[in-house]
């Protein structure tokens, strides 16, 4: 086990993921032979497949870069000059995060929350910070029987967190991401892009968030809640609501109830699987609602918020499409939330 906010050292300059393109450019070298059909061929960017894309709205996606890398390709084509391909990249690996490049992070610990959940942690060079903004996420690469895949996560991390970033990982029975975090160990390379993510959270801006997570959907709220209670100056209201199956399934148990002591959080859980109060802790009983989240509570929630509320969603398609809904029903506009 390790501390959920304890920062690590490490780790180094990681080496980059070059396109395609770049790699057969690499592998071909600089020599002088004859630009060829088949040489052009070989060049030529190869389209995505859709197990590549992570579904999430990324801009750029996977299918972005390869239309960029394709005319571009062909722009060189037209004009037989290979240098073209390269565009403005560099075969240096960037010292930063960046939307494009996949970029290799070290797992410098590992930590089974759950029987399918996963709190992995990655070091980053000295004591840089990773440099996303609350609420933003990353895109994660794997390779599973030679299919590459992608996938969205969001850092649980502070924003201010030096030499580190975590996240939530939950593995499913027949993911494709979840064989290749199975095997994960620390010490071993994985490879991320980023950051990506409209929702940037800026201090004071609302009167009151209404943070409505379901399982791993909590991941998107916990930097922002930090950057809240870490700012003496910001005076935003916080009502959080986690969603889980069963009481032992609850995430983040201690860095919840740390935050719950401030002010102006308050924390509640909605247990779909548990039945009865006295199988709880006493200091959950009252904030805890058995069942799942619905209309009524929806709207319960709304009322007994402190100031007028701005809405955060995150869980699964169905959870996020049920509480858009909700929330409608219950008096907010479609500008007064936002569905990660």
């Amino acid at each position: 086990m390790f501390s959920f906010f304890q920062a690590s050292k490490g780790g180094g300059r990681a080496p980059c993921y070059p396109s395609q393109a770049m790699q057969a450019s690499l592998r071909m070298g600089n020599n002088e032979e004859e630009d060829t059909e088949e040489t052009w061929l070989q060049l030529r960017p190869v389209e995505p497949s859709p197990s590549q894309c992570c579904g999430s709205g990324c801009s750029p996606c996977v299918f972005d870069l390869y239309h960029r890398d394709l005319a571009r390709w062909e722009a060189a084509r037209a004009r037989n000059d290979k240098s073209l391909l390269s565009g403005k990249q560099s075969q240096s690996c960037p010292s930063k995060l960046s939307p494009e490049t996949f970029l290799a992070f070290r797992i410098s610990a590992m930590d089974k929350l759950t029987k399918d959940t996963y709190h992995v942690r990655f070091a980053l060079p000295g004591n840089s910070l990773l440099g996303l903004h609350p609420g933003q996420h990353l895109v994660l690469r794997g390779i599973v029987d030679d299919l590459e895949i992608q996938r969205a996560y969001t850092p649980i991390s502070p924003a201010n967190a030096e030499g580190y970033f975590e996240v939530l990982i939950k593995c499913y029975q027949t993911g494709l991401m979840s064989r290749c975090v199975k095997s994960w160990r620390v010490g071993d390379i994985a490879f991320w892009r980023g950051p990506f993510g409209s929702f940037c959270y800026k201090p004071n801006k609302y009167g009151e968030l209404l943070m409505l997570a379901a399982g791993t959907g909590l991941a998107p709220m916990v930097p922002i809640l930090k950057s809240i209670t870490d700012s003496a100056d910001d005076e935003t209201f916080v009502t959080l609501v986690c969603c889980f199956k069963t009481f032992e399934g609850i995430y983040l148990k201690t860095f919840l109830q740390e935050q719950a002591r401030f002010w102006n959080v308050r924390t509640f859980f909605v247990l779909s699987q548990e039945t009865s109060p006295e199988q709880l802790p006493w200091s959950y009983r009252e904030k805890t609602h058995f069942g799942r989240l619905d209309q009524d509570l929806i709207e319960e929630l709304v009322g007994c918020c402190r100031r007028k509320p701005f809405a955060l969603v995150c869980g699964s398609p169905k959870f996020t499409e049920d509480m858009a809904k909700y929330l409608l029903c219950a008096g907010l506009t479609k500008n007064s939330y936002f569905l990660f």
